[in-house]
C-alpha cells in the first residue's frame, strides 16, 4: 500500500506547517508560539479535546470514535536547540542562536497530519492521544510530562514514538527491539588544589595535572571494569580552570557524559568514576567532589509492539524497506521515560542520504528536514492507528 492518498494531498499544506515551525525554533519549555501555533492547527481538525499546559508548554489532544476501549498515544517532540542556523533559506530561522537541527520540526507535523487525517476519516474504534512534547534536548520534556501524570489522565494501552534518520533513504523505515539507545547520564567533578605562582609548582597542589590524571583514569572504565560484552562511552567533554598565564588554579572543572544500555552498566559506571576522581585526586594531595546525575534512561522497545510497527511499515513501504536489526545507537531520547510507564516502540524514519536531499546529520548547523519524508510518517502514524484499534465489525 503505497502513501495514503488524502494524506498525499495534504503534502503541500505539511511543508508549509513544517516552514513555518522552521522559523520559529524554541528552545526547552520556552516552546509557546511553537505550542500554540500547533494548538490553533488542531482546534481547527475536530479533535475532541485539546489539552495544554502539561510540561508547561506540552500539548494532548483526543480523538475517539466508536465504542470500543481499547487507546493508543503518539508521540512528537517539538523544541530545537541552541545552535545558530547556517542554512541560507527562505524559511530559516528567524530566531538568532537557535534552530530546529534535529527535525522536530518534521516530527510535529507529521503527527499534525495524521491528526488531520483521522480526525476526517475516523476508521478506527477506540480512542487515540496525540502528544506534542517539549524538551527532548537535554531538559528531559518527557519524564516532566510523564511526573505530572501523563498517562493516569491519558491511559494509554501503548505508546509510540518516530525519529528521522539522515542517511537512511525516504521511504525506508528501520527499527529494533530491546535496547535500541543508549541512557544519558551526566557528570562535573570539581578538582580541588592549592593555587600557587607557575613558576614554584612546588608550593601549590597543581588541579591541572590532576584532572589530566583524572580524565586518563575515567578512559578505563570502559577498557577495563564494564564487561566488554557490554558498551559504555564515558565522555570528558568540558575542562574549566585558570585565569592566566602565571598561575596555577586553585580549581579545575570537568563535565561530560556516559552512554549505555543497562542500569547495572549505569550502577557500575557512576561507582567507579567516583573511586577514580577521589583516589587519584588524594594521591596528589588534591580533592575530588564528583556530581552524578541519571538524565535519560536506555529507549527500551517490546518486541511485540515493535513488530506491529514493523507490519504497518511493510504494508506502507514494501517489505525490503524496513529493517528489523537496526544498529543501537549511544544517541538517547527521553522517549524512554514514556516507554518505562507503557510498551511500545520507537522507530527511524528516513530523511534521505547525507551529502544529497537528506542534507547533513542532526544537530549540524546546516542541517533541514527533508520534507520529502513528511507523507510517509503522516502515513505510517494514520496506519498505525488504523491496525491497532481496528474496527472488528
Amino acid at each position: 500500500m503505497p502513501i495514503i492518498n488524502r494524506i498525499a494531498n495534504l503534502h503541500e499544506e505539511m511543508t508549509a506547517w513544517r516552514r513555518d515551525l522552521h522559523q520559529h525554533p524554541e528552545t526547552a519549555f520556552e516552546e509557546v508560539w511553537t505550542s500554540d501555533y500547533i494548538a490553533e492547527k488542531l482546534e481547527t481538525f475536530g479533535l475532541d479535546e485539546i489539552h495544554r499546559g502539561i510540561a508547561k508548554t506540552g500539548i494532548v489532544a483526543v480523538l475517539r470514535n466508536g465504542t470500543s476501549d481499547r487507546s493508543i498515544a503518539l508521540r512528537a517532540d517539538m523544541d530545537a536547540l541552541d545552535i545558530l542556523e547556517a542554512n541560507d533559506l527562505p524559511y530559516k530561522s528567524q530566531i538568532p542562536g537557535k534552530m530546529h537541527a534535529c527535525g522536530h520540526d518534521g516530527h510535529s507535523t507529521m503527527l499534525m497530519g495524521a491528526a488531520k487525517y483521522l480526525a476526517e476519516t475516523k476508521n478506527f474504534d477506540g480512542t487515540v492521544y496525540f502528544i506534542f512534547q517539549p524538551a527532548e534536548e537535554n531538559e528531559g520534556g518527557g519524564r516532566v510530562m510523564v511526573e505530572e501524570g501523563l498517562f493516569e489522565r491519558f491511559p494509554a494501552e501503548a505508546v509510540y514514538g518516530m525519529h528521522n534518520a539522515p542517511g537512511l533513504p525516504v521511504g525506508e523505515m528501520a527499527m529494533r527491539s530491546g535496547p535500541s539507545m543508549a541512557g544519558y547520564d551526566i557528570f562535573e567533578i570539581i578538582v580541588e588544589g592549592y593555587g600557587t605562582h607557575a613558576a614554584r609548582p612546588n608550593q601549590g597542589v597543581d588541579p591541572v595535572v590532576v584532572q589530566a590524571q583524572i580524565v586518563l583514569g575515567l578512559q578505563t572504565i570502559a577498557s577495563r571494569n564494564v564487561n566488554p560484552i557490554d558498551s559504555v562511552v564515558v565522555s570528558v567533554t568540558q575542562v574549566h580552570g585558570g585565569d592566566t598565564w602565571n598561575v596555577i588554579p586553585q580549581q579545575v572543572v570537568l563535565r561530560g557524559t556516559v552512554r549505555c544500555f543497562k542500569p547495572e552498566v549505569q550502577d557500575q559506571t557512576e561507582a567507579r568514576m567516583r573511586a577514580l576522581a577521589e583516589s587519584i585526586a588524594i594521591a596528589h594531595d588534591a580533592k575530588a567532589t564528583v556530581r552524578y546525575e541519571r538524565r535519560y534512561p536506555p529507549t527500551v522497545n517490546d518486541e511485540s509492539h515493535m513488530q506491529k510497527c514493523a507490519a504497518v511499515g511493510r504494508s506502507l513501504l514494501g517489505e525490503d524497506k524496513v529493517s528489523t536489526d537496526a544498529p543501537q545507537g549511544m544517541g538517547s531520547e527521553d522517549f524512554s521515560f514514556m516507554l518505562n510507564e507503557r510498551p511500545g516502540c520507537y522507530i527511524r524514519l528516513g530523511n534521505g542520504a547525507v551529502g544529497g536531499a537528506g542534507g547533513v546529520v542532526v544537530h549540524n548547523p546546516r542541517y533541514d528536514f527533508n520534507d520529502a519524508a513528511l507523507p510517509f510518517g503522516a502515513s505510517y502514524w494514520a496506519m498505525l492507528v488504523e491496525q491497532e484499534l481496528a474496527r472488528t465489525r
